[in-house]
């Protein structure tokens, strides 16, 4: 059935048709034009003698991945997801938790050993953010619209009032990694190492979410987003389809979340609040729903006005809302969308500011499959 789907191409004035994956496929090229730029950060750092910069790109890099995971549901799926912090939280207190198990020496509920070793410790939080993502969205996927909202709000919370009740894991005060955690081959304590990192990961995170939307799952998810009635109209059953997108969603921000802990060294109740989940909300907003580069964008976009906003004053929140709402308003699609209608008009016809990128190959490739 998947294989008879047809997707529609853009078309462009006079008849002609472009392909619709030309477009796309610019995209990645500038976007591993830009990663690849990206690794010289620290050395302009250094030469410029800012070496907090080196930090702001690695919070970049690191929100990164947590938005482009929420944006897997909610820009190809459509699934508005507004507890998208558990899991990042969940990847950042399994980090927390098995650190304090090392030092202490007591095993986690008697039997697992504690860890610091991150080849240890990402599987685990992996694990730990789609086992918590497969429960939640078992539930909640049962539910649609503002339902569905509600109840992936109302599931983060709970999680968050739980750490918060968690005395032997600092509670409110959050639990410190004091010398954070080890890779073989790698001086995790050097900021320049743990960039690099974070840059490789967000790098491999990228190709896998570019690989799912031109597949046929990710043709399903973007089927979901445009009409889920006509799904289960040509017989597609979307429910697996839909956990199966919010178990990988939840797996990227329960890892965004381990880098994160690792980074500041620091783990706390915060990481899951309800408005943390909106902050990556906006990050996938603001820089471009369903696209593969937008998350980038916006997350680097948010952060960077949140850093130099705050050295300026102490109210920057009444700073940053008015400018976040502008962007919003006027650049259509985000700032994708924007980058688009500054490119050749042709680009941007074919690819309306934003519209969902084709997850189909180019014609030809259908007409040969």
């Amino acid at each position: 059935m998947l294989d008879r789907m047809e997707v529609q191409e853009p078309k462009v004035p006079g008849g002609r048709v472009r392909e619709g994956g030309a477009l796309l496929g610019s995209q990645r090229f500038w976007l591993l034009v830009c990663l690849l730029l990206a690794t010289g950060v620290p050395f302009v750092s250094d030469a410029l003698g800012s070496p907090a910069t080196v930090g702001l790109a690695t919070r970049i890099a690191i929100y990164a991945v947590a938005a482009s995971s929420l944006n897997l549901i909610l820009g190809q799926g459509g699934l508005v997801s507004f507890g998208h912090a558990a899991y990042y939280g969940l990847g950042a207190y399994t980090a927390g938790i098995l650190y304090a198990h090392w030092s202490s020496g007591d095993p986690f509920l008697g039997f697992i050993p504690g860890s610091n070793e991150m080849l240890v410790v990402l599987p685990a939080a992996l694990l730990v953010g789609g086992v918590g993502a497969a429960v939640i969205g078992a539930l909640s996927l049962r539910t649609s619209g503002v339902q569905f909202i509600m109840i992936t709000l109302a599931f983060a919370q709970m999680l968050f009032f739980l750490f918060v009740s968690l005395k032997a894991y600092g509670g409110d005060d959050g639990l410190p990694l004091r010398r954070g955690l080890t890779l073989p081959g790698l001086n995790l304590r050097d900021p320049a190492t743990v960039y690099w990192l974070a840059l490789g990961v967000l790098a491999a995170w990228l190709f896998l979410m570019d690989r799912i939307a031109r597949s046929r799952f990710g043709r399903v998810l973007a089927g979901v987003r445009q009409g889920e009635r006509r799904m289960a109209a040509i017989g597609v059953n979307t429910y697996p389809y839909k956990l199966a997108a919010f178990v990988i969603a939840g797996m990227g921000a329960a890892l965004a979340g381990v880098l994160m802990a690792n980074t500041v060294r620091f783990v706390s109740p915060d990481m899951m609040h309800w408005t943390k989940s909106g902050e990556l909300m906006v990050m996938v907003i603001l820089g471009g729903l369903g696209t593969l580069a937008g998350p980038v964008l916006g997350a680097a976009a948010l952060v960077t006005l949140e850093y130099v906003l705050s050295g300026l004053t102490e109210h920057w929140q009444f700073v940053l809302g008015p400018i976040l709402v502008v962007i919003v308003l006027f650049a259509r699609g985000g700032l994708m969308g924007a980058l688009r209608r500054l490119g050749p008009r042709r680009a941007v016809e074919a690819m309306p500011a934003g519209e969902l990128p084709p997850a189909a190959g180019t014609a030809t490739e259908r007409g040969a499959a």
